[in-house]
């Protein structure tokens, strides 16, 4: 029959099975940078674990959203932009924490650590590339994933500023601006959600 709807059940099944293997890297990669970063008492390796913390919640919400009424992804998506807000927020509150403490994060363990999450977020990326311009809990997915490349990068960098200045305000400054990018990427999932038609 030509008007059955076999092409949305094949998308469907396509983007269900997508978003099952990026939340398995996410929650893997929350778990080894989250360890990381209490080892190495970096907040960027924590504030990064957090923020894969929110994507695999991002992806465990748009799963349920799939095949799914358009209200149903709406609110699948604005749940997930107050997630990524949260944390962010909770990020700056360890930034200032330990800015007050104080805290003595290493180098190499950040480094090593944040370089595994880059190829972890790039295989991501590719995985979400094809779902991209799909609806909202989709696109929600791959703002989160692109920035996360972004975050990666700077912590890395952190890591290695760490090292030459033997300070631990590179770590803070990555900590702060990661939990900014956080919260404005869950700003914008809220925008885009209450603009969906």
């Amino acid at each position: 029959m030509a008007d059955c709807d076999c092409a949305i059940e094949a998308r469907t099944k396509a983007e269900r099975k997508t978003l099952i293997v990026v939340l398995t890297i996410n929650a893997v990669m929350f778990f080894v940078e989250f360890s990381a970063g209490i080892i190495s008492e970096s907040t960027g390796l924590t504030a990064d674990s957090l923020d894969m913390l929110a994507d695999a919640s991002v992806y465990g919400i748009s799963l349920f959203a799939i095949g799914r009424h358009m209200a149903i992804k709406q609110r699948a998506a604005f749940l997930s932009g107050v997630v990524q807000i949260s944390l962010g927020l909770f990020v700056m509150v360890e930034v200032t924490r330990r800015t007050i403490v104080g805290s003595e994060p290493v180098s190499e363990i950040i480094v090593v650590a944040a370089a595994i999450a880059l190829v972890a977020n790039s295989a991501c990326i590719v995985l979400l590339a094809k779902h991209r311009h799909g609806e909202v809990h989709l696109r929600a997915s791959w703002i989160f994933t692109t920035n996360d490349v972004i975050v990666n990068a700077g912590v890395i960098l952190s890591g290695i500023l760490i090292w030459v200045t033997e300070s631990h305000y590179p770590d803070l400054i990555v900590g702060l601006v990661v939990s900014a990018m956080v919260i404005k990427g869950g700003l914008r999932i809220l925008r885009e959600s209450r603009h969906e038609s």
